[in-house]
């Protein structure tokens, strides 16, 4: 019997720990894959053989060292995975937080922003949105056609001053954005 309720506690332990890093994975809150008005789950479609691929790359080495000097980081990123997309975080204490996603699945179109500010512009030759939360974060997303996007999230260790995690979002953006399909 107490072999069965440690079984049980541990696997609502290791339950409580995903959700928590699922919680904490460094997207903008109110930007999750969209489900149909019928809340059946959205079929994931690979992209076609003639649209461009995000499979090639690596969240984790699309900043070059330049490219993170010049975008404040001072650290080496980590590899995740948040759902099915590759994802790579970058912490730097004190300042800030930056999580580039390549998700091969959803394009701009299929994400879930209906929270914070939305703001059309064009990254490169990338149509993009940004999305301005509360609280320091700021989110821009990039299609990459073939409903698939890459979303560089911001959020500031202060969690204040939005316009700033914007101007980070939209710096790194610019940076990556010539190595995108």
């Amino acid at each position: 019997m107490a072999d069965r309720f440690a079984a049980r506690a541990a696997l609502l332990c290791i339950a409580g720990l995903a959700a928590v890093s699922l919680a904490s994975c460094g997207r903008m809150p109110g930007i999750s894959h969209a489900a149909p008005a019928d809340g059946a789950p959205t079929p994931a479609s690979p992209p076609s053989s003639s649209a461009p691929s995000l499979a090639k790359l690596d969240p984790c080495t699309l900043l070059s060292p330049q490219d993170r000097s010049s975008a404040g980081l001072t650290v080496q990123g980590k590899a995740k995975t948040i759902g099915e997309a590759r994802a790579c975080d970058w912490s730097v204490p004190s300042t800030f937080g930056l999580t580039i996603t390549l998700d091969e699945t959803n394009g701009l179109a299929n994400l879930d922003v209906s929270d914070g500010k939305r703001t059309k512009k064009e990254v490169g030759s990338h149509q993009a949105l940004q999305v301005s939360g509360r609280r320091g974060t700021c989110a821009v997303l990039l299609d990459v056609g073939g409903g698939q996007s890459v979303q560089v999230d911001v959020t500031n260790a202060n969690f204040a001053d939005s316009a700033l995690a914007c101007s980070r979002a939209s710096d790194v953006a610019g940076l990556l954005e010539p190595k995108l399909p």
